[in-house]
């Protein structure tokens, strides 16, 4: 009977043996097929992750950020202890137990799976397998994917520490609302850093993995707070929050962003413009989109704030003027459904969805909204952002639109979408809504730094939320008369001189398209007249006798040296800015004429430094020889060697700024520009006014204007670069001084000065005084010959109406049939050029 018992026995624990032995043997093969080819664990250990690239400015604040996935990187060590207690007490209590997966956790869940018979299924996911399935695997739930992230999740807890491993999972879990990674989380949910979140916000953040679209704080609230008091629970039975905390932190109110208990981060955030635009677009070229987006570059930009936002306005005042001067409505093109004008929650919320502009500051901010009601003497709206106010009613007045020739019933219709902003009174009180729109007409604008290239301020249009296209740096346009003074660079520096007599005169030029006679815009011709008056009137014909006579391959390498082109070619009407370009290469073009003829290569960043803090790129390269010298005299600071390249013979420079600053003291520009330092400029009118600039420059900063059509059109009678742009020029520059001063051009040496006659170009005696005087620069060793002239071949007829001594070409105010008043030039036949136009 015991022999019985005993094989009995000893039968059941062979088979028990050879049972386990089978069940070994089946793990271990099904380990071995599955831990092939696996992906490699061992990478995670120099893992970086994808962050946010983020654009500073000059004080250190944060002005834009760039990225696909919303994330911010925090070391573990950084990473506060009761955050990490959270998440490990909502997904993975044993965590710093078990080697990579939990095993009862695993039974416990196949087991709930066999009970409701599949109805239910949970993952049983440690934190360390749930980091290879982030990383290493797709997130299906197919029994294949376990098995390889259990073997995955063993081998990397052999090869990276705990902290390391909660380090990734904590940077790289998506908790919703675009953000990944704990850190990115609590600034969108609380506009928080990890070290200012209490319990229970920690908590909140820990509940948003197992489904974050599930957990909305708005939508499913009620289902979020019970997931956050869970996890409390979780974490007090952990032994992680004593009772008191506990019960603290369990009757504390469900609060975030997204319900209006905090503001968020993105309104501390200035609304993106066309200046971080154009550096995103710059640097994605420079280092490629993947490192832009995701490399967590820190980003210093050369911007100045307020200059930014002065450009921003003094452009946007001249285009407005300019449309509103038009006496058309064109509005924002969208109209809301009837059917939601009679309820405010209905029309608020159709208007919300509108795509109108939203970042447009003038005179006050312009707010959208919707046309509710229109009557014979006022109209009515709806105003986002705004509650009605019986002091501020929500109605515009007919004689708002006294600009417009029809009435509130011919031009608009109910539920039509606009943009208002508030008119007040000389004490700052409240009077009316006052309509507004964005105009057709657009423009840029930049100013940089005349020494080092660096973008002051930038402005591409009048509104980015309404056009993100950068007209200042990606409009290809003809500069026009703007273009003129590389013509005399070259003239300078081929051994002409600002006396030169050029002849100004009927021209005839045979091309492929015929027989081409360009004009001066007034039709009339000044004779026999030095280079400084040509430039200063901007006379065209003067300019291609010029171009002609030094030859236009000269004046192509001069527009090719200073960067207004690439590849310019040399036909005489380019003499004239035929050829397009950008309103950034003209104004970095300009900047070497101010600062004595040294290269500058213009840039929107000063710095760029690696998500480790490495400096990856510099502008600016000069060097310090005694930055580190204690024994510096008081008096002399430290020197700084400079290794830019000669574009241009420094004297040169300096007679072409003299020459240019004529043209705003007693030129075309000097109706316009009127500032308490010395500038220098040019403008640039094109054919039928289709395109008009202003460029002119200070002894430390450049700045430059173009206003037109995106498609290119006349912009209509009395429209001049001195009259649209030089406004703009002058309102932004009368603020830049203020900040950055200015002062006179400095004189090169290798020079002296001789008094002569801008109207003869004859020498006069040292003591000579008059508005007709002017001091030239000449070079030392060169004696100037006076009374050499360029006819460009053709005779002067006897016939030639000719200005008469001091006559200038300057346009005139005018009040115009709306009672504004506006400014023109003489009047100009078919044919004929705009001041500083083409032909």
């Amino acid at each position: 009977m015991l022999r019985a018992i005993g094989t009995f026995f000893g039968t059941i624990f062979s088979l028990m043996t050879l049972g386990l032995m089978m069940v070994a043997l089946s793990v271990g093969a099904v380990l071995h097929i599955y831990g092939q080819d696996l992906p490699s664990h061992e990478s995670l250990a120099n893992y970086t992750p994808p962050t946010i690239s983020r654009i500073y400015s000059g004080e250190g604040r944060v002005i834009d950020e760039f990225a696909r996935e919303r994330r911010l990187f925090t070391p573990a060590e950084d990473i506060p202890v009761m955050v990490k207690q959270a998440f490990i007490s909502a997904e993975d209590k044993n965590f710093y137990q078990h080697g990579g997966y939990d095993a009862r956790g695993i039974a416990a869940a196949v087991v709930e799976a066999v009970q409701t018979r599949g109805e239910t299924v949970r993952g049983a996911s440690t934190i360390t397998q749930q980091v290879m399935k982030n990383f290493l695997l797709s997130g299906d739930r197919r029994i294949e994917r376990k098995i390889k992230e259990i073997i995955l999740a063993t081998r990397i807890e052999e090869t990276l520490s705990k902290e390391k491993i909660l380090e990734l999972y904590l940077n790289e879990i998506f908790l919703g609302q675009n953000s990944y990674g704990v850190t990115a989380a609590a600034q969108t949910y609380f506009n928080k850093s990890l070290r200012e979140l209490a319990p229970h916000e920690a908590a909140f953040l820990a509940s948003m993995p197992k489904a974050p679209s599930d957990y909305h704080p708005v939508r499913n609230r009620d289902r979020l707070l019970q997931r956050r008091n869970f996890v409390l629970r979780e974490m007090h039975e952990n032994g992680y929050l004593d009772a008191a905390t506990y019960e603290a932190e369990v009757a504390q109110p469900l609060r975030s962003v997204q319900n209006g208990d905090f503001s968020p981060y993105s309104a501390e955030l200035p609304p993106r413009d066309y200046f971080t635009d154009e550096i995103r677009r710059q640097l994605s070229q420079e280092f490629g989109e993947g490192e832009f987006f995701s490399g967590g570059l820190s980003v210093r930009a050369t911007i100045d704030p307020e200059l930014q936002l002065e450009a921003a306005i003094a452009l946007r005042r001249q285009l407005e003027a300019y449309d509103r001067a038009r006496g058309r409505w064109t509005g924002t093109g969208i109209t809301l459904p009837q059917e939601v004008l009679a309820d405010e929650q209905s029309w608020r919320a159709a208007l919300a969805g509108a795509e109108v502009a939203r970042d447009i500051v003038l005179d006050g901010t312009w707010y959208p909204a919707v046309v509710l009601e229109i009557a014979d003497q006022q109209m009515r709206l709806g105003i986002e952002g705004v509650a009605p106010d019986e002091n501020a009613p929500h109605v515009v007045p007919r004689a708002d639109i006294a600009w417009l020739p029809g009435n509130f019933f011919d031009t608009f219709e109910p539920g039509e979408v606009v943009h208002v902003r508030k008119m007040t009174n000389d004490a700052g009180e409240f009077t009316r809504w006052s309509l507004r729109q964005v105009p057709e007409v657009q423009g840029g604008f930049v100013a940089m730094d005349v020494d080092t290239g660096r973008v002051l301020a930038m402005q591409g249009g009048f509104s980015y939320q309404h056009s993100v296209f950068n007209r200042a740096t990606q409009a290809l346009r003809q500069p026009g008369s703007s273009f003129k003074p590389f013509v005399y660079a070259a003239a300078l520096d081929s051994g002409y001189s600002p006396a030169t007599i050029v002849i100004d005169a009927p021209i005839e030029i045979d091309t492929p398209q015929g027989l081409w006679r360009p004009r001066n815009s007034s039709n009339k011709f000044y004779g026999p007249t030095p280079l400084r008056t040509g430039i200063e009137q901007s006379r065209n014909l003067m300019t291609i006798r010029l171009a002609q006579e030094v030859g236009m391959d000269v004046v192509a390498d001069y527009a090719e040296r200073f960067g207004v082109y690439d590849n310019m070619g040399q036909f005489l009407a380019n003499s004239l800015g035929s050829e397009e370009t950008t309103l950034y290469n003209m104004v970095a073009a300009y900047a070497m004429f101010a600062n004595g003829g040294e290269r500058v290569r213009p840039t929107l960043v000063d710095r760029v430094q690696d998500r480790y803090g490495k400096t990856v790129f510099k502008h600016d390269p000069r060097i310090c020889t005694d930055c580190d010298t204690r024994a510096i005299p008081e008096a002399r600071g430290p020197r700084i060697v400079s290794d830019r390249e000669r574009v241009m013979d420094a004297v040169t420079a300096y007679q072409l700024t003299s020459m240019m600053k004529g043209v705003v003291d007693r030129g075309t520009a000097s109706g316009a520009i009127n500032l308490p330092v010395p500038v220098a400029g040019k403008t640039g009118t094109t054919n039928d006014a289709r395109d008009v600039w202003f460029v002119g420059f200070t002894s430390n900063i450049a700045a430059g204007c173009y206003i037109g059509h995106d498609q290119p059109r006349g912009l209509g009678r009395g429209a001049y670069g001195s009259s649209l742009c030089g406004p703009v020029f002058q309102e932004f520059m009368a603020e830049a001084i203020k900040t950055y001063g200015g002062g006179p051009f400095e004189v090169p040496p290798g020079g002296h000065f001789l008094k002569i006659d801008r109207f003869t170009g004859a020498r006069l005696p040292d003591d000579a005084e008059g508005d007709y005087v002017v001091a030239e620069y000449f070079r030392d060793g060169e004696e100037p010959i006076f009374g050499y002239s360029v006819s460009g071949g053709f005779a002067m007829g006897n016939d030639l109406e000719l200005f008469a001594r001091g006559e200038t070409e300057q346009v005139r105010e005018v009040t115009t049939s709306t009672g504004r008043k506006a400014q023109v030039g003489g009047k100009a036949s078919f044919g004929s050029m705009s001041s500083g136009g083409l032909y």
